[in-house]
């Protein structure tokens, strides 16, 4: 099992990089997370959609489909993809400490 290393922070993640405990989700986690894929530190408008996706998944037990998730923090998708590279689904969850199931 991998383990990603980040400023004294030890995160178990899959092969993908998603992490096997979610409850060790933290700020520090989504940076780490972030910083281990892009080598930049997270805006903003980063937080934003993170934390849409975290509350939303909190209170729908999955995460939204990418149309809802850029109508509700007003991104396009092509902002979205500006912002995490690897996407709304696999990259913008993975930072969020969220699984994406099925089409997202």
């Amino acid at each position: 099992m991998p383990v990603l290393n980040y400023k004294g922070l030890s995160l178990f993640v899959d092969d993908e990089g998603f992490m096997i405990n979610p409850e060790q989700w933290s700020k520090e986690a989504a940076e780490a997370i972030f910083a281990n894929e892009t080598s930049a530190e997270l805006t903003d408008e980063h937080w934003k959609v993170i934390n849409f996706l975290r509350d939303y998944q909190k209170h729908n037990g999955n995460v939204p489909m990418v149309k809802k998730l850029c109508t509700e923090t007003g991104h396009t998708l092509k902002q979205l993809y500006l912002l995490f590279p690897s996407g709304p689904a696999r990259g913008a969850c993975k930072v969020a400490g969220l699984m994406p199931v099925g089409c997202v």
